[in-house]
């Protein structure tokens, strides 16, 4: 069919190969992130190092986790895990005002545009110690333009009523595994082998092949909302939302809240399971010694494996008018992910304190929670799309970038009880709150189809 290839529009690749190169530059920075700041940054900070907004950062920290019973001198793994927390939050609470941003001024295109510029000058100023802080600012920021007004081009290819749209999210989301897989073999071999900076450097270069692809491939992409919003008949769009509008979006809320507590579980595996990997496992293959952030490969491995086989699954089920609904495909993946952590805690009791254990711990974890990420992470961004009224669409996706702020704060403070609590009893509690989340799903099933009906 002209203008399509392997059954979906030309631009739902054009966007594939953009996110591609995005998610290559983010996850190769965040590869290195815990690594860089516990073994080099905050030691040469604490030590008398110039960084701008360091003394500022600490503190506001040590007082923040002081509210909540963590007091005295942070450790530098307690302090990194907050940071790391901190920047991967704000990096998904940015898109909520960068999707009001596009809705109602710039546009989705114009949106991406400047994230994407923005984000590329964030990690080449990685490079510059002094100014690590900056840098984490502009790639917020930056974040915060991209993330929400790509996402929401994907569904804009499809019509109301596609069957393709969560086919085509599932597809884009293997073009941010795609990126994630090579990242840390890219990007954290040059950090951990080279250099640092060389890393981070190789992240800001993959940005920038992304601005290219989008810009060439741009006449492929469908019109901004708000375009289409100026051309059409001014009284339809400016009416009030009607009470089936309402519900849409107080479900949306709801399914945002939940999505909090999966993240938070989620996000530990850029946190404390690439400290677990960088201090208690085996990384010699064949006789050679290989950087412990390779760790960052597996999950993006095992997405890009799996996903086209989940599609297969899911059209499987639904021929056979069994395929979950939504809402219950979430609510596996939760319970998915804190089953993975089962993995962990037998890890534990095999691997004592200061020994380096198998790498199929790792793998295995990271297997089980893989396949939860593909239930309910790609699966909310086509919700959002089916569901938001069309004229908040992006706004509605900033919000559900939003709870993965939450999320990914709290992945942060959690991992600050790391090194104080019992490995048993940490993996126990990200077991607990990962299947608790899951069951909240379930619940909610059948309240959320009798309030908004087949969407969900």
């Amino acid at each position: 069919m002209k203008g399509e290839w392997f059954g979906h529009p030309k631009g739902l690749f054009v966007l594939f190969f953009t996110e591609m190169w995005e998610r290559f530059s983010y996850y190769g920075m965040r590869s290195l992130l815990v690594l860089y700041m516990t073994k080099r940054l905050l030691i040469e900070a604490d030590a008398g190092m110039s960084v701008l907004g360091y003394d500022s950062i600490r503190l506001f920290v040590s007082w923040f986790v002081g509210l909540f019973g963590m007091h005295g001198q942070l450790s530098v793994q307690a302090l990194s895990s907050q940071i790391y927390g901190l920047y991967t939050g704000f990096v998904y609470f940015t898109p909520f005002f960068g999707g009001i941003l596009a809705d109602r001024v710039f546009g989705q295109r114009k949106s991406v545009y400047i994230g994407g510029v923005l984000m590329a000058v964030g990690h080449f100023l990685m490079a510059v110690e002094h100014l690590f802080f900056l840098a984490l600012f502009f790639l917020i920021l930056g974040n915060g333009c991209f993330k929400p007004n790509i996402s929401t081009q994907v569904g804009n290819l499809y019509a109301e009523g596609d069957h393709r749209r969560d086919s085509a999210f599932t597809i884009f989301y293997m073009g941010i595994n795609l990126g994630a897989f090579f990242s840390p073999l890219v990007c954290g071999t040059l950090g951990q082998v080279v250099g640092w900076h060389w890393g981070f450097g190789a992240a800001g270069v993959g940005m920038l092949a992304g601005l290219c692809v989008y810009h060439f491939g741009k006449h492929l992409l469908p019109p901004d909302r708000m375009m289409k919003r100026a051309q059409a008949s001014g009284p339809a769009e400016e009416r009030s939302l009607s009470p089936a509008e309402w519900k849409a979006i107080g479900a949306l809320v709801f399914l945002c809240v939940v999505n909090i507590v999966f993240w938070a579980v989620y996000e530990q595996q850029g946190n404390t399971l690439q400290l677990w990997a960088d201090q208690n496992t085996r990384w010699t293959f064949l006789g050679f010694q290989v950087p412990s952030s390779w760790y960052q490969a597996f999950n993006p491995a095992f997405i890009f494996l799996f996903a086209p086989l989940m599609n297969r699954f899911w059209g499987w089920q639904d021929k056979r008018g069994g395929e979950p609904s939504s809402v219950t495909k979430m609510g596996i993946g939760c319970v998915l992910l804190g089953g993975a952590f089962l993995i962990m805690i037998a890890a534990t009791r095999a691997v004592g304190p200061g020994e380096q254990g198998s790498l199929l711990w790792l793998v295995s974890t990271t297997w089980f929670f893989t396949m939860g990420e593909l239930y309910l992470s790609p699966i909310g961004l086509s919700l959002v799309t089916k569901v938001a009224p069309a004229r908040m669409v992006s706004m509605l996706m900033g919000m559900w970038f939003l709870s993965s702020f939450f999320g990914n704060y709290l992945s942060g403070f959690i991992g600050g009880f790391y090194e104080t609590m019992n490995k048993d009893a940490f993996f126990t509690l990200l077991m607990a709150l990962g299947v608790g989340s899951g069951l909240i799903f379930f619940a909610a099933n059948k309240p959320l189809r009798d309030a908004i009906g087949h969407d969900v």
